[in-house]
């Protein structure tokens, strides 16, 4: 390291006008991206309650002033994490869905979106499932979780309604089904992904075939007129 005089400073010693045992400032957006990135990891493997700002601060190896200065709550902070993931994985969704023609070719692509997204950020899926159905934590989810259902019930009632056959009472009736199908479209895909992050030993393939059946040969079996029969008395 050269000095102010053109020699030498000593090993160790900081240049001329820095303090000594000082670190470079980290430019802010920098500093912010690299909070956001630490707190999905703190928020992904603890949950909201649990995650406190100290804990954020350390792991980022700042200071809670620090952290304090670009995020004035945890509440804050926690709203951009998830707002990131709702960003991603809708325009993830979106793109997959309208590259396909079909119902069942859109469903596979949602299908596959999904298994794609928990194995390259398995910290925001962890985050995502521990709380879509918790938006008392954060809007963002809850937005996503509409989301999802506005989605599927477009999927559900794609074929449908190019149906010239269907009445708009039948049509309608179609839209309250669809409606009440959706939550248990996305909580069978979501909980069949997690599933499958936690037994790697399954094929990829097999997984996604299966969600992909359950979905579409279940919905296929109410769409004819099939119902569980009902108890006697």
């Amino acid at each position: 390291m050269t000095d102010g005089a053109g020699g030498t400073a000593p090993h160790g010693t900081a240049p001329p006008g820095q303090t000594p045992g000082a670190r470079r400032r980290m430019p802010h957006a920098r500093r912010r991206e690299q909070l956001l990135r630490v707190a999905l990891e703190e928020f992904g493997a603890r949950g909201y309650h649990l995650t406190q700002m100290e804990h954020v601060a350390a792991a980022a190896e700042v200071s809670k002033a620090l952290l304090y200065q670009h995020f004035a709550s945890k509440e804050e902070l926690f709203g951009e994490v998830t707002e990131s993931i709702v960003a991603e994985l809708t325009g993830r969704l979106n793109a997959a869905v309208l590259a396909e023609h079909g119902s069942a070719e859109g469903i596979r692509a949602m299908i596959r979106v999904l298994f794609d997204y928990a194995t390259e950020e398995p910290a925001a899926w962890a985050l995502l499932v521990r709380h879509i159905d918790k938006p008392e934590v954060g809007l963002e989810l809850r937005e996503l979780r509409d989301r999802l259902g506005a989605a599927f019930a477009a999927l559900l009632l794609r074929r449908r309604r190019a149906d010239p056959k269907l009445s708009r009472a039948a049509l309608e009736v179609n839209e309250r089904r669809a409606r009440l199908l959706v939550p248990l479209m996305y909580g069978s895909m979501l909980s069949m992904v997690s599933w499958w992050l936690e037994h790697p030993d399954t094929p990829r393939e097999r997984a996604e075939q299966m969600a992909g059946e359950f979905i579409w040969l279940g919905l296929d079996r109410l769409r004819t007129g099939e119902r569980l029969p009902k108890l006697d008395g």
